[in-house]
């Protein structure tokens, strides 16, 4: 008997793209065709949640299927070292033909020899509208590119993945393209037929600026980026900036799809729409994202993945972590991993088998004052790059360490705990305040739930600790 040919993989990732932002995620502006498109013939997850805000740490974790604790991956200058198993490894170990066509923030130098193909290209630089000095010169506002589409990185990216597969032989081995974009990644710009594409007046009603309950964090970011000397409107403005970004990934996808389907790839190949984590983009009177911060629009993020037996349309409400991919994908590819690891399959659930509406996920990261090498602006201690939009970032983080000390989040259907190792710790009923504008951490109504919680976070934290390696070692001289 012939041997089954081996599924191929296209990983589609958009950078710091929060779900809620997208139409088949429920947002009632922002124009998604394809995403649509990807969400009603393959399977959507409505709750998957990444488990650390930076761009590294997230995509360390989906790579390995380890949390961040597990190996200190927590910064953004620890990728996946030559010794750590990872996904791709495996896959190039199977045979496997891998192309990278993007960012990295991922594998350190030592471990891209899995990689039979890689391009990061740059494309026009952005360029922020506000001068030094400006109230709004930190808001990462930047002006439209003004060139074709076909011009930008991320279109440089996408076609690179587009010829790779118009160019495969029916005898190639089976591949796994990785396209990792930058957009929606700040600053907020993008081509300019997406730029002006939303109203900043039509934008629905952000989350509030003014809110008491939350961390130190909000107020500080705030402040060190005068973002509290800007309006509504300044924000309503960087929302909707960051909704064209959005549509300009879409219409990549469409490009992608399109091809995908003229030369019969989605019945061999699985097709994966996710992001590494979100973006504030606005909301609170906030940017960007923070190192510790584990609100919705940080964490939540899209998820949709098309395979050729799928069950079109099907909806997971039940929460999933990121790095479930990890599992997924090897399960669909029909190997086995060699390390211990935490992440768990989904394949069930895109034939529509029932989830786990009762799983707890996971989120960690900040840093502590006894690692200095983890924290951000180290520089800015001898020449800060005051000219930089992540200037403020790196001096907050290097004036007070406090607002962005280790923290860990875990959350269900119905409550999230936030639990922190300094200042304000954050406890939210999901069910009656879904955008997290109440924090119940200290009210004695909610302290069954928090105790419950806690109790729960102490097991994960005991069960994950460690990973004993596979394989045993003689004793013997």
């Amino acid at each position: 008997m012939a041997e089954q040919q081996r599924l191929n993989f296209v990983f589609f990732q958009p950078d710091e793209m929060r779900a809620e932002s997208l139409a088949c995620y429920g947002h009632p502006l922002i124009q998604t065709p394809n995403y649509d498109r990807l969400a009603s013939e393959g399977v959507r997850f409505n709750q998957c949640h990444v488990q650390n805000a930076q761009c590294v740490p997230s995509r360390v974790s989906m790579m390995t299927g380890l949390y961040p604790h597990c190996a200190g991956h927590r910064t953004n200058w620890h990728l996946i070292r030559s010794h750590e198993p990872h996904l791709f490894r495996y896959l190039a170990e199977a045979g496997y033909d891998i192309r990278w066509y993007g960012k990295n923030d991922m594998l350190a130098q030592d471990s891209l020899s899995c990689i039979n193909e890689y391009l990061e290209p740059e494309g026009p630089t952005r360029k922020n509208v506000h001068e030094f000095g400006d109230k709004a010169y930190y808001s990462f506002e930047a002006a439209p590119f003004d060139c074709a589409r076909e011009d930008l990185a991320d279109y440089i990216k996408v076609k690179a993945g587009i010829d790779y597969l118009r160019n495969r032989k029916h005898d190639d081995p089976p591949f796994f393209l990785f396209l990792p974009l930058l957009q929606p990644h700040p600053s907020y710009t993008t081509h300019r037929d997406f730029y002006h594409m939303y109203r900043p007046d039509d934008i629905p009603e952000l989350r509030p600026s003014d809110l008491q309950c939350k961390p130190m964090h909000y107020e500080l970011i705030r402040r060190y980026r005068r973002l509290d000397e800007l309006d509504e409107r300044s924000f309503r403005k960087l929302n909707a900036i960051y909704l064209g970004m959005i549509s300009y990934t879409d219409w990549l996808l469409g490009e992608l799809m399109s091809v995908m389907e003229e030369n019969g790839f989605f019945d061999d190949t699985v097709l994966v729409v996710s992001s590494d984590h979100g973006d504030w983009a606005g909301d609170f009177g906030l940017v960007e994202k923070w190192p510790s911060d584990y609100s919705d629009p940080i964490t939540r993020v899209p998820l949709m993945v098309k395979t050729p037996d799928c069950k079109a349309g099907h909806v997971v409400e039940g929460p999933v972590e990121m790095f479930d991919l990890m599992a997924s994908v090897m399960e669909l590819a029909k190997l086995d991993s060699k390390h211990v690891h935490f992440a768990k399959s989904f394949v069930s659930q895109l034939h529509g088998e029932l989830e786990d509406r009762d799983r707890f996920v996971f989120a960690e990261g900040g840093y502590d004052t006894h690692e200095p090498h983890a924290f951000e602006g180290r520089w800015s201690k001898v020449d800060p790059p005051i000219e930089g939009n992540y200037y403020p970032k790196g001096i907050l983080q290097q004036q007070v360490p406090a607002s962005v000390c280790r923290a860990t989040m875990i959350r269900n259907l119905n409550y999230k705990l936030i639990r922190r190792t300094e200042g304000q710790s954050e406890l939210y009923d999901l069910d009656d305040d879904p955008q997290e504008l109440r924090n119940q951490i200290d009210e004695p109504g909610m302290s069954e739930v928090r105790q419950m919680l806690e109790n729960t976070l102490l097991d994960w934290f005991m069960k994950t600790s460690d990973t004993v390696p596979v394989g045993q070692d003689s004793r013997r001289f």
